[in-house]
């Protein structure tokens, strides 16, 4: 969890808070009115941030969305009270 401190604070006690950071391993937050504006992270976790914004993880979400259709468990239907079942068909409801 990241240690939250005021904008205010920061600023008289930033040195200090870079030290925690780089050698304390702590992650700092500065707030303004109790809302985050900023957050200090050494220099490994920005560049472990940068690289999980890779695209090269975007295989792994279409990977996720071709995953086939499991039919529900004989009786799961009516135990949940589902009433209703998805064909995959497309009716267009004005016709």
């Amino acid at each position: 969890m990241a240690h939250e401190i005021p904008v205010t604070q920061a600023r008289a006690e930033f040195a200090e808070l870079i030290n925690r950071v780089v050698y304390g391993g702590e992650r700092v937050v500065v707030t303004r009115h109790g809302k985050p504006l900023v957050a200090l992270v050494s220099a490994a976790d920005l560049e472990f941030l940068e690289s999980a914004d890779d695209p090269s993880g975007e295989e792994a979400v279409r990977s996720v969305s071709t995953v086939r259709e499991v039919p529900s468990a004989p009786g799961e239907r009516p135990r949940f009270g589902i009433a209703a079942h998805y064909t995959g068909e497309h009716r267009d409801p004005s016709s």
